[in-house]
């Protein structure tokens, strides 16, 4: 195989007891089965955990926010994300070695914020070795037929340099980093994803919220374009009354903005990339 700019690397040899697993295929139909079903047959003793498979059809962003959150508390795996708008192109797949896991799908940006997250990519293939994929591969379902199989292979102990030609890291396709920065009295960020619930969450972490000098019991000043309104700052959604705007730290430790017993997302317009705010409320 060959290696990128010219660097020979010592082989990275490792069987994983468990195989990660993310897609945007639904539940509906027998795709994730599918899957599970290739996982079991090449690697048997690998368990495989469901991240989910309910992210909106073709929202690479969402997938790489979901699994770059989850993944910390994953144990060590070949972790699967396949949220593929571009299959059958000319986009490539790949498999990554980033700290004690491996991650493999499309090299469309869907990897790097996990990638990030397990700090930072060692090495880099592109999944051309056709002997690890089931034949015949169909041009719509690579999650199947080259995603699963490489990295069930992988998970029961195939040297990952055979997964195919080795790449520049460089080249890796990576997502922009969220905006995220504090400045004029304001915490400056953007939507990073819409849970199932409606709950919108930004890309401010809470630090910076403390930084403002607003605290939980505080009212918290929300500007969305031309947009503005007053929410309070609580522990949870659940503090408030139903039907309530509200902002609280999720469990991803960035702020977010919910109404209880309802869906902030729809209520407030904010799609995943919108320019959001925030700042402390001063009396008038």
């Amino acid at each position: 195989m060959r290696r990128a700019s010219g660097v020979v690397r010592s082989p990275f040899v490792a069987s994983f007891d468990s195989l990660s697993f993310i897609t945007d295929y639904g539940l509906e139909d027998g795709f994730v089965a599918a899957c599970h079903g290739v996982a079991a047959r090449i690697a048997p003793a690998a368990r495989v955990i469901d991240i989910t498979h309910l992210v909106q059809p073709g929202d690479v962003r969402r997938g790489a926010a979901v699994l770059a959150q989850t993944i910390p508390y994953l144990p060590p795996a070949v972790h699967v994300a396949v949220v593929d708008p571009g299959v059958g192109t000319a986009r490539r797949g790949v498999a990554v070695k980033a700290g004690d896991s491996i991650l493999v799908g499309p090299d469309n940006g869907l990897l790097s914020w996990a990638i990030d997250a397990k700090g930072g990519a060692d090495q880099a293939f592109q999944l051309t070795n056709g002997d690890l994929w089931l034949h015949p591969v169909s041009p719509t379902f690579h999650g199947r037929d080259i995603f699963m199989p490489v990295a069930a292979h992988l998970a029961a102990g195939t040297d990952l340099s055979l997964a195919g030609d080795e790449i520049d890291l460089a080249d890796l396709v990576t997502l922009p980093a969220p905006t995220s920065r504090v400045r004029d009295g304001e915490a400056e960020g953007e939507v990073m994803s819409v849970d199932r619930f409606g709950n919108v969450q930004l890309s401010i972490v809470a630090a910076d919220v403390g930084r403002l000098g607003v605290g939980f019991g505080s009212p918290l000043v929300v500007r969305t374009g031309r947009r503005q309104l007053t929410v309070p700052f609580v522990e949870t959604f659940a503090a408030a009354a139903p039907g309530e705007i509200v902002a609280f730290t999720d469990s991803a430790g960035l702020i977010s903005l919910a109404v209880n017993a309802g869906d902030a997302a729809q209520q407030l317009g904010l799609p995943p990339g919108a320019h959001v705010r925030l700042s402390a409320a001063h009396p008038s």
